[in-house]
């Protein structure tokens, strides 16, 4: 790797491992004293003698970079080379002592908030816990094993490999889980992911590596209290309208006795206002007490674009013999949040409805930002949501083969509007679970279920990612039965005992307003899905090798996976590929970087030639195959909206990257947009102005998210490649409330006067009453066929603040402009743009860069010049 891009990425890391956190549901309760147990680790390979500084939250494979034991596991080849960290145990302990006012309450517990996986606790040398699950928290009265000073913490991890493997030799048949890397961990084909409630992806994926960790991977906490304290605040809205709030602020109270006069209070926590009091008995032991009250013209919730993301701010008050005893804070957004399904002569409807207002669903599926999930800090999760934000997105899909997120990644969807579909965590595999895994999987959900519940980003809950689909779908079913037909029904049981009846009832009996999908896709309990009803997942394009044309014809009522994949930009590649010998997509190390193997590789080059020319070098592929993506996504989400109201859903797989690789992201690893990205952004906008043939006629749809209509000025023109003026129209015409709607029509050849079709842009402008511009390029051909010049762009560049400006002018028609600076620490607002002869267009640069440097290292090209 270049020193110089190296060093950046070293210190992106060294930060992201510095800048570890969590957040508590609510702040914690007022009478708890608190001490994080984050330092003084040190850790080591249980079978070996020598002991490492370890940080925690982390992982062993971040503690053993830190100490230079291993290789940075993303850069070229290293992942190879780590393969033997997972099937080692792995012991961590610390020492600590207890403050005199701490030690004196009279109750004292443990608090992990996150143990991976396989771990055995013991404090002053008596094991306390035999934890058994990533997702789940773990809580443990331990006043009696305390003492003041020298406290031993020392927690075994037995490795998730080891631990499993009997399992997977023990059985007459084995469970698919057609991602698990079995073969590259050097467990040929014992893929044992499906016995651990761990990460899924960390067993590898096709977008994903196989990094299968261990570690305390959330914060420890030593927490002490008197008397009582708030355990859990459930603000249950029961029924919610413009004009009125129906809410029960469940109060979940721990008490040390008994106690017969307790005042619970709920008010505002800005204002003093108080909502609702009542006075009860507390018993010994855990008490739940409901707080009914109303609010009256509440700010409600609403997501990106359709309003404010209002947030309420709720103080619950424990009061005995008139003395102030604990209180809890929670953050809520006051919202009616429903699914519809509901019959129609197409089918059945599948879409979100936000305070009485269908919502088409705009977004992305997201995956975890890290193979090692400690090192993703909150600068990280803040720019991910944001740059959801900012490409006009409204719903993120936390895809069920990663982890239920931190508490910040839905505080921040809570604050900026993004609705959150929530898978549990199980994707395309089959799993166990019976006796006391599917219990275990009880109390998982049950931890996450009322962790969760009180943020009005959570939308739904769906069973998991394609696991009915490839039962009924991908011969799942009739593979088992053909071994023997038992080995299907107790398979088929577990299913149905997991998805279809302990899942539904946590989420009815922990959060009863929250709707439950059983699979996703989904359309029915014994079948695939069907595109008429519930939401699918469409792979003609891409999987299947449908040409990119096939998405203007699929339907489907709800889009909640589809893709397309690309490498990242060369400024990115070069951060993991650094060297020329790297630089072919068949490379060893490029290889190892797809994921998707020679299958995705040829998939990329056949639509590329399918679609444009020869790129010219490896540089030029990368930049092409980025147009690529970016020109079929956005010819899927136009397509999906237009076809608004029998559709109301698209969300594109997907947001992000877990490691530098080629996969179906519009953000790269290291956070850079792709054209899809970009392209997303326009395609996402609150109106979409989209032109289309159909039959030979050339239709112009608008498509509105806006609530209201309103007249805006149209102009439709078509313009040769030196910018000469074809054709135009100007009229008025009306923006639609919350529908598509085809505003203008023509005969093509009429409209085009018979010119060519491969030297004609049409450019679709639409302007509204305040001045917003909203533009479309639409090509009647396909690019390899789109006969561009070469063209000259000059640049005028003008320093900001926090980078430049730069104004851009092409003296004949640019397609898909890319701009590009040495590294990854830049940001341009707009890249991957068309050019029209004689316009300016105007580009702001985020870098700390030298104006000399800029000028040096600015490069510009257009699509002509890949080829």
């Amino acid at each position: 790797m270049r020193k110089s891009t190296r060093i950046i990425y070293l210190k992106m890391v060294a930060l992201a491992m510095v800048t570890t956190f969590s957040t508590l549901n609510g702040n914690i309760s007022a009478n708890t004293l608190q001490k994080e147990l984050h330092s003084g680790w040190r850790f080591k390979q249980a079978r070996l003698s020598n002991w490492y500084p370890a940080t925690v939250p982390g992982v062993v494979h971040t503690d053993l970079i830190d100490n230079k034991i291993i290789e940075d596991p993303f850069y070229r080849l290293n992942e190879r080379g780590v393969q033997w960290v997972d099937k080692e145990d792995w012991i961590y302990e610390t020492t600590f002592d207890v403050a005199p006012e701490l030690m004196d309450k009279n109750n004292i517990r443990l608090y992990f908030k996150g143990l991976d996986t396989y771990a055995d606790v013991y404090l002053n040398g008596e094991k306390i816990l035999e934890a058994d699950n990533m997702f789940r928290e773990w809580k443990l009265p331990v006043k009696d094993n305390l003492k003041a000073k020298d406290n031993k913490l020392r927690i075994y991890f037995h490795s998730p490999i080891k631990r499993d493997m009997p399992k997977w030799d023990a059985l007459p048949f084995h469970y698919e889980a057609i991602n698990d890397q079995s073969e590259n961990g050097g467990v040929f084909n014992r893929k044992v992911s499906v016995f651990a409630r761990k990460a899924g992806y960390h067993y590898g994926w096709d977008w994903g590596p196989r990094l299968v960790t261990s570690g305390i991977w959330r914060p420890v906490l030593l927490e002490a209290w008197d008397d009582l304290r708030i355990e859990n605040v459930f603000i249950r809205q029961k029924e919610v309208s413009y004009k009125q709030a129906d809410i029960s602020n469940i109060v979940e109270i721990l008490a040390d006795k008994d106690i017969e006069k307790a005042e619970v209070t709920v008010r505002d926590n800005k204002t003093g206002k108080i909502y609702g009091a009542t006075t009860t008995c507390l018993t010994k032991g855990l008490n739940k007490i409901a707080v009914n009250f109303f609010i009256k013209n509440p700010n409600l919730w609403w997501s990106n674009g359709l309003g404010k993301a209002n947030l309420y701010e709720f103080r619950t008050e424990v009061k005995t013999n008139e003395q102030n005893k604990d209180c809890l804070i929670t953050s809520t957004g006051i919202r009616s949040l429903k699914v519809i399904r509901k019959e129609d002569k197409e089918g059945r409807s599948f879409y979100f409805q936000l305070n009485g207002i269908p919502v088409f669903s705009k977004g992305a599926n997201y995956i975890p930002c890290d193979n090692f999930l400690p090192r993703v800090t909150k600068e990280l999760y803040e720019k991910t949501i944001l740059d959801a934000v900012n490409a006009n997105m409204n719903t993120l899909r936390v895809w069920g083969g990663g982890t239920y997120e931190d508490d910040y990644f839905y505080e921040l969807c809570d604050k900026y509007g993004i609705l959150v579909w929530q898978d549990f965590m199980f994707a395309c595999s089959v799993y166990p679970s019976e006796g006391e895994l599917l219990e275990n999987i009880r109390q998982e959900a049950i931890d996450n279920v009322r962790r969760l519940r009180n943020h009005p980003s959570l939308a739904l809950w769906c069973g998991n990612n394609e696991c009915l689909e490839a039962w009924f779908g991908w011969n799942w079913k009739e593979n088992y039965a053909k071994q023997n037909p038992e080995y299907a029904r107790i398979i088929w049981q577990q299913y149905e005992d997991l998805f279809h009846k302990m899942l539904p009832e946590v989420v009815t009996e922990n959060s009863p307003e929250t709707f439950y999908w059983p699979s996703s896709p989904f359309s029915r309990y014994d079948g695939v899905s069907e595109n008429n009803k519930g939401d699918t997942h469409y792979w003609a394009v891409w999987h299947a090798k449908k040409p990119i044309s096939e998405y203007n014809k699929v339907r489907s009522r709800f889009f909640s996976e589809y893709g397309f994949q690309s490498f990242p930009e060369f400024e990115s590649v070069k951060m993991y590929a650094p060297y020329p010998e790297d630089w072919e997509i068949t490379s060893e190390v490029m290889m190892s970087h797809q994921r998707g193997g020679e299958f995705a590789n040829k998939l990329i080059e056949d639509y590329l030639l399918n679609e444009y020319r020869k790129p010219k070098d490896f540089e030029s592929f990368l930049y092409m195959n980025l147009v690529l993506q970016g020109d079929a996504i956005k010819t899927a989400i136009e397509a999906h909206r237009r076809d608004m109201p029998y559709c109301m859903g698209t969300l594109f797989w997907q947001h992000n990257d877990c490691w530098p690789v080629a996969s179906w992201s519009s953000r790269d690893y290291y956070g850079r947009w792709k054209a899809q990205h970009y392209f997303a952004k326009a395609a996402f906008r609150d109106v979409l102005v989209s032109p289309i043939v159909n039959n030979d006629r050339l239709d112009v749809y608008i498509v509105s998210d806006r609530l209201r209509k309103t007249s805006a000025i149209l102009e439709l023109e078509v313009c040769d490649m030196e910018g000469k003026l074809v054709n135009s129209i100007r009229r008025s015409v009306t923006i639609p409330a919350n529908e598509s709607k085809v505003v203008m029509s023509h005969k093509l050849n009429s409209f085009i006067k018979s010119q060519p079709e491969n030297q004609l842009v049409i450019s679709a402008t639409l302007t509204d009453q305040q001045g917003t511009i909203y533009t479309n390029n639409y090509f009647l051909t396909k690019q390899k066929e789109m006969l561009y010049p070469q063209v000259n762009i000059s640049y005028q560049l003008k320093s900001l603040p926090d980078g430049y400006e730069l104004t851009l002018k092409a003296d004949r028609f640019a397609r898909a402009v890319y701009l590009s600076l040495d590294g990854i620490d830049n940001f341009f607002e707009d890249n991957y743009f068309d050019l029209m002869p004689g316009k300016d267009k105007i580009v702001k640069v985020r870098t700390d860069i030298s104006y000399t440097d800029f000028s040096r290292q600015l490069k510009i090209k257009s699509l002509v010049d890949g080829y």
